[in-house]
Order: structure tokens, then sequence, then C-alpha cells
């Protein structure tokens, strides 16, 4: 074997000479800088079809974008996977489907849906949510209600209300003597609800109060409260604080006994927890207190974590992701290492490993996660990144491993709040700590290859301007390529002139430079 490999993901970081707003361009960056001049490198497709989305026009995202990083192949991911189950049918023939439907009409009980409200196509696309509010009527569901948490974060950050009036037009157009349907509750995406990796369950307590027993401040509409919330407190969607609809004083739409529940986000780091809380509220479930635990039948569009079988119910069948780089190496018996903060430690093993909680080998694969804090993090844009890198740093001079991977989440999670001045601090601290892989590399004679799983920070304005004539913050990912650079590689290390290559063609250049053969079912390496 050819000596050992450190892959590092700058999370968020695209690579580009556009400037809208380029936080990595502007930034002081000179490792980077050095990377992508003096070293073998190029820029790899992360968004659209070279990460299984439905087009090139589909921003890339985390999850898909570190399936295609640790498999070496490119499957139908989330928003495409759904299209094509409505497309066909396959979505209503689903045991799923069925069961909540039936189980709904059985007991006399209202349908409930629950997702993200944009077209963001990243958790979830308003496409979807129609598709199946229309299903309900032609197959005589009486009474639905949708629970929408506003985005502002794939998408433009007040564009809340755009959503709410095209679903309040379908409703209208659905609602009839025999079919009522309304939007019974909402709130903010980082408010309420879609907390991940157990970071802060507070966020979905809030959402279990809001949307299960009503318990928030009311509003007349949907629109009535996003404006009044609006004026009061300055929110951008994602921070909108979470609301009831009410008529005459009281929630039109609590979830109760007999009731069906639908959550149809299609993407899993911000399904698990609520599913979790439906699913194990009768089974020790004890991360928050439940006052209300209504029988209800609860589904996910997907099944959003494939060891822990969660939830039970799914209306979706997920990618099948097989012949994974982690499998591979184990295989080959090579001991490996993983390392991130909470934000993205998910990314580096649950996804990078075909969307798997469990490791391949306890013994040959070691996982470190860094407490993420809680704090907005234009607060605190460095995150954690000298901690993360202290661990990377400690496991390859340790000499234990011969495959290293990290994520810094900084240009993605310090992005997504659309302060241009703190993500400039959050790219140019990962660059600060990249120096010390560099060293540590060096040192130890291990190959480090640096590259990024979609873009953000590099566009953090939309063309147009506010009132007041200042940019307008863009807080959703780019369609930009990512950069890719290989430092420290064996002798004669080149990267190829011509190829279309994309994060799928990760895996293969990681075990070329290892020293082993390709899998015959990966895509080929960016080296020569």
């Amino acid at each position: 074997m050819n000596k050992p490999v450190v892959l590092v993901v700058m999370d968020g970081v695209g690579w580009t000479e556009k400037d809208n707003g380029n936080a990595v361009l502007h930034a002081y960056k000179p490792q980077i800088d050095e990377l992508m001049s003096k070293w073998p490198h190029t820029t790899i497709k992360a968004s659209g079809t070279a990460v299984g989305l439905p087009s090139d026009a589909d921003m890339g995202n985390s999850e898909v974008g570190h399936n295609a990083l640790g498999c070496g192949q490119i499957y139908s991911q989330g928003a495409k996977l759904v299209n094509e189950s409505i497309e066909s049918g396959k979505i209503f023939d689903s045991d799923a489907w069925k069961g909540a439907t039936e189980f709904a009409k059985t007991n006399n009980g209202k349908m409930h849906f629950i997702g993200l409200l944009s077209d963001g196509n990243v958790h979830s696309n308003i496409s979807h949510l129609i598709a199946m509010l229309k299903r309900c009527k032609e197959q005589g569901t009486n009474e639905v209600r949708v629970h929408i948490l506003l985005d502002g974060r794939d998408v433009p950050e007040t564009s809340a209300l755009q959503y709410v009036d095209q679903l309040e037009d379908v409703l209208k157009e659905l609602n009839d003597d025999n079919f009522h349907a309304c939007i019974a509750s909402g709130g903010g995406r980082m408010s309420i609800t879609m907390d991940r990796y157990e970071a802060d369950w507070s966020m979905v307590e809030k959402g279990w109060h809001i949307h299960v027993m009503g318990d928030g401040r009311c509003f007349e509409s949907a629109r009535a409260a996003i404006e009044t919330l609006r004026e009061e407190g300055g929110y951008t969607d994602q921070y909108l604080p979470g609301f009831v609809v009410a008529k005459d004083g009281k929630p039109v739409g609590t979830i109760d006994d007999g009731d069906a529940v639908i959550l149809y986000n299609f993407r899993g780091d911000r399904a698990v927890e609520l599913s979790k809380a439906f699913d194990y509220m009768n089974k020790g479930f004890d991360a928050f207190e439940m006052p209300k635990k209504p029988n209800v039948y609860y589904a996910g569009m997907l099944q959003y974590d494939g060891d822990l079988k969660l939830p039970d119910h799914f209306l979706v069948e997920p990618p099948h992701i097989e012949h994974t780089m982690s499998e591979y190496l184990v295989n080959k018996g090579v001991v490996s290492y993983a390392c991130s903060e909470t934000q993205k430690f998910g990314h580096v093993t649950y996804f990078w490993n075909g969307n798997r909680s469990e490791k391949f080998s306890d013994e040959l694969e070691t996982w470190e996660e860094i407490p993420s804090d809680i704090i907005p993090f234009d607060l605190k844009p460095w995150m954690k990144a000298t901690e993360v890198t202290d661990h990377m740093v400690e496991a390859i001079e340790s000499g234990k491993y011969q495959f290293l991977r990290c994520n810094y989440p900084n240009g993605d999670m310090v992005g997504h709040t659309g302060n241009y001045e703190a993500t400039l601090i959050g790219v140019e601290s990962v660059d600060l700590q990249l120096r010390r892989l560099m060293d540590a590399c060096d040192k130890m004679d291990y190959t480090l290859i640096v590259t990024a799983d979609h873009g953000n920070s590099d566009e953090m304005y939309d063309k147009g301007k506010n009132p007041d004539g200042s940019p307008k913050p863009k807080t959703s990912h780019s369609l930009a390529k990512v950069p890719f650079a290989i430092y420290n590689g064996p002798e004669g290390t080149e990267v190829k002139e011509e190829g279309d290559f994309g994060l799928a063609n990760v895996a293969a250049t990681v075990v070329k430079l290892l020293g082993f053969e390709v899998p015959e079912q990966w895509l080929e390496p960016i080296i020569k």
C-alpha cells in the first residue's frame, strides 16, 4: 500500500470567479490558494445530476454530497427519488400511504402533513405536498391539516409568503363540501421541529407543542402570523417563532387520537428526531416531556435511518447504496478515522457509509465527534475548527490510520446565516487549520486531499438589493463547482486534464492513491 491519505471536506466552499458576495474569493486563504495553484488541482461538480439530483439546476447539499464521496457512484437522490415515485404512482401504492389513509379513515381522523414549505429541493419540495393533497381528495380523505416549516435557507431568506400563497391557492381550489384542508401551524426551520444530530431537542419539543397540541401563539392565518412576527421581531423565515392557526379561539388542526401524520421532508438529518418522537413516544422516549401522546399512524417520506429502521413506515424506498468506500477499505484491512463537530458528524459517518448509522468494523473504523456549540454560527464563525484539527493532527501523528477524513462545517453553517463578514471569518478559520494538517502530513509523509461537498459561502448575495440599497443576503447553496487538490501525493501524481468529474470520482482517487485497484462499480479516478 502507498502512503496514507487524509481527506478534508470544506463544507460549503465553492470555487468560482463569479462575485455575488464571494466570501471564498475575498477571504485571506493562503493555504487554499497554494493548494489550488502549486499542487495538482482541478474543480469538480457537486450539484445536479453529478450527485443524483433531477437536473443541473438543482443545488447540491451535504447529504447527497457525502453519499457520493463515500460510495464512488451516482444514485437517484432526494427530490429525484420522490419525483420518480410520484410520477410512477408507486408512492400511493406503498404500504405506508395505504396504512396512513386507511388509519385516518377507519378512525374518522384527520390526515396531517408536516414539512419544509419551499421548492428548495434540499429537504423537501412543495410540489410533493401538493401531489399528496390532491391524492387525498381523490381517494376520499375528508379532513387534512398542513403544518408548515418556513425555509429561508435553501431559498431566499424572506420568501415564505410566496409558498404560503401558492399552498393557499391549491387548498382553495381543492376545498368543497366533502373535502376540507387548511394550514394548522408553522414556524421557522431553525426555531422548531427540524433539529439534527440531537444538538437541541428543545426545538423538537417546541414543535411538538405547536403541531401536536396547538399550544402556541394563535393567529387567524399563516400569512397573519408571518407578517406580525416579522414586524415585531425582524425575523427572517428560518428563525420565525412557532405559531398556531386558530378559529374562534381554537386551534384548527391539533394532532389527535386516530389521526395520521406524514413528514414529507425527504432529507434525513433534520427528520430523524421528530420521527423518534412519534415512533418512540410509548417506548421509553425521554428526550423531552410529552404532555400529549396521541395514538396516530406516522410515516416519513423516506426511511431516514436505515440502521435504526426509522421511521417504521415510509412512503418511498431509499436508494440502496452498495459498494461504499468504507466497506471496501474494511475488506482490505485498512484502519480509518473520521472526525467532525456535531453539525456535520453524521455526514462523515452515516451519509458517508451509504446511510448506515453503524460502522462496517468496530475494530478498523474510529469515529470522533466534537460537540458543537449551541449558538448562532455567525456569532462564532470559527466554530470547532481548531478542536477538529487537534483531533485530526493527533490521529495523523499516531501513525495508526491509513485513511482519515474530516469535515469543517464553517463555510456552510455560517454561510447559511447570510452574514457575509462572518462567513469570511469562517472560511479563513478553515484555511488557518489546513496549515496544521499540511504540516502534519509533511511530518508523517501522508497525502492530503482537500475538496468540498457543495457551494454556499462563494455566493452570499442575491442579485437584487434591499430597499435601502444594501445587498440582499443569500442563505442557500450555490451551483458552483468545488475545489479539489492533492498535497504531498506520491511522486508523479497528476490530475487528468480531460474528464467530467464530480464528487463521485473522489472515492476512486482515494483508493488509487492508497495503492488499491478501483472497484468496477465506481466512477474513474481524477488522477492519471
